[in-house]
């Protein structure tokens, strides 16, 4: 039941779940997706609500580790429980992704609240908001397994810093003063 409950559209099979308190979290949550596609890691994406939904959770964190995925992502606004429920669960690596919603003290309670989890059960947190990083260090966890894919999240790499050294170039060329707009 569960591998129906949580099946993705991919034809692979996931590696990567990202889960998310609500799907009012989707619109940060997707670029973990996107990043995820453009290294062509499978994923699954749902919405898990550890506050609404706690057994769903508890299925979720129990089923994913036989259901082949190796890295949760999960990110939450708020009290941002989920991260840190789901880490208790289950022995795989969690990344949450604190989310800033529109009723919290600006973001702060839910970067706190995946940020300090006690020991013994540890979920890498990235910056707020930040599901794209999440996404990529995700990958870069599956690549010390794969070369292939170390090689692709390299070129990434090269492909941010060629970006910074065309506007180190331009910035030379141009002058600070007529760059700025520019960059």
């Amino acid at each position: 039941m569960a591998d129906e409950q949580f099946k993705t559209s991919s034809s692979m099979r996931p590696l990567v779940g990202i889960v998310m308190g609500s799907d009012s979290d989707l619109p940060v949550m997707k670029a973990a997706a996107e990043i995820l596609k453009d290294f062509e890691i499978a994923f699954e994406l749902t919405v898990v609500s550890a506050h609404r939904t706690p057994l769903r959770m508890v299925d979720y964190a129990k089923t994913a580790k036989e259901r082949g995925l190796k890295i949760i992502i999960a990110g939450a606004g708020g009290a941002a429980h989920l991260p840190g429920m789901i880490a208790a669960i289950t022995t795989l690596p969690v990344i949450g992704v604190p989310v800033k919603s529109s009723n919290s003290i600006d973001g702060w309670d839910s970067v706190l609240s995946i940020l300090q989890m006690p020991n013994g059960v540890p979920v890498a947190t990235v910056a707020l908001n930040a599901a794209k990083n999440a996404g990529i260090l995700a990958g870069q966890i599956l690549a010390t397994a794969n070369e292939e894919l170390s090689e692709k999240i390299q070129q990434y790499k090269n492909e941010l810093q060629q970006t910074v050294l065309d506007k180190v170039e331009k910035l030379a060329g141009d002058g600070w003063n007529n760059t700025y707009d520019k960059l």
